[in-house]
């Protein structure tokens, strides 16, 4: 007695299966290593939010570290208040708006302080925050 299949598997079947592997492959990679990117400025952590927002392409980046005494860091130099302020009088960017990375312990009198004097010289003034965990 001969027995028969009463499904067939269509031979085309087993070509579509790797194609898929390899798209899962690069969507996975791709998760994972979006994680790992690096952003402009120095190492801090930021106070959490439950809001975000875009990037912004361009702006400058301000990273304000915490500790006994606060360092302040404008394109990965360490620079004092008027440094600072001097550095964004001069500069001539397109995009006139200033991103500060401010740690969650930093005096937030510094913060304020580092803010007025980029709004005073006419740039837009975000404040990065972090996610927040769950």
């Amino acid at each position: 007695m001969k027995l028969t299949r009463s499904l067939k598997i269509p031979v085309w079947l087993f070509s579509v299966i790797p194609l898929v592997n390899v798209v899962f492959l690069v969507v996975v990679f791709f998760a994972l290593s979006s994680r790992f990117m690096l952003q402009p400025g120095m190492a801090v952590t930021l106070p959490a939010s439950s809001f975000t927002l875009a990037p912004h392409d361009g702006a400058q980046i301000i990273s304000i570290t915490s500790g006994a005494v606060s360092a302040i860091y404008h394109r990965d130099q360490r620079v004092t208040l008027e440094e600072l302020r001097q550095r964004l009088k001069e500069s001539r960017v397109k995009e006139r708006s200033v991103i500060i990375k401010a740690d969650k312990d930093t005096r937030y009198a510094l913060v304020v302080q580092i803010t007025d004097e980029a709004l005073q010289l006419g740039f837009s003034v975000i404040l990065a925050t972090g996610t927040e965990r769950r």
